[in-house]
């Protein structure tokens, strides 16, 4: 019986000391990956305020960030994706140099942590997000051109998702603008020829 017991003792020692090696190899990869702790989110409205989205920030390892994007409702196709500069959505947004509605014009250009770049060279520029015929998409990148801090400075920051698809500025040469200049033009340099904002999020810590 003595003998029994010192087995099953053994057992049992040998089982927690596995669950413990277990869970530190867990804790290693969870502290690798930023533990999977959900940072900044984001709900992503149309100009009529309904919910066609959802946005999530977290942190990654070796200094960058994991991007998540959901979509539903949304039109089928290729759409542009950037995070603007101010967190302040306004689908009646006036653009005070044409004095039209332009919504979403409040959220501001592109986040640009270096000014001498220009489209998709932007900080806060992301792939191009795939919408499916039923109206959902979802899109995942890791992304080391901004910190969650940069997203939370003083005026905010927001998601916009765009009408239509962004060509991120790949005009090749052969191709002459308006003006006879080769390859992109400067509105194909500020936002990739994607078009009208669709929806608009503002980024914020989650809860």
């Amino acid at each position: 019986m003595k003998k029994i017991w010192s087995g099953v003792h053994l057992t049992a020692v040998a089982t927690i000391g596995g669950l413990a090696a277990t869970l530190a190899v867990s804790a290693g990869v969870q502290a690798a990956t930023g533990g999977g702790q959900q940072d900044l989110t984001a709900q992503l409205r149309d100009v009529q305020g309904n919910v066609v989205g959802t946005l999530s920030v977290e942190e990654a390892s070796m200094g960058h960030e994991r991007v998540t994007v959901r979509v539903s409702k949304v039109p089928a196709g290729f759409h542009g994706l950037h995070v603007h500069t101010t967190g302040k959505c306004d689908p009646q947004a006036v653009d005070p140099s044409t004095g039209k509605v332009s919504p979403f014009f409040t959220a501001g250009g592109h986040l640009s942590l270096d000014a001498g770049k220009g489209h998709p060279g932007h900080s806060g520029d992301l792939p191009t997000l795939l919408v499916d015929e039923a109206g959902r998409g979802v899109g995942v990148s890791v992304t080391d051109r901004f910190q969650t801090q940069h997203l939370l400075d003083a005026d905010g920051s927001a998601i916009v998702l765009h009408a239509l698809p962004d060509n991120h500025a790949n005009i090749p040469e052969r191709y002459t603008s308006a003006d006879g200049k080769k390859g992109p033009d400067a509105e194909t340099l500020k936002a990739g020829d994607s078009g009208g904002r669709f929806a608009c999020g503002v980024i914020q810590k989650a809860r």
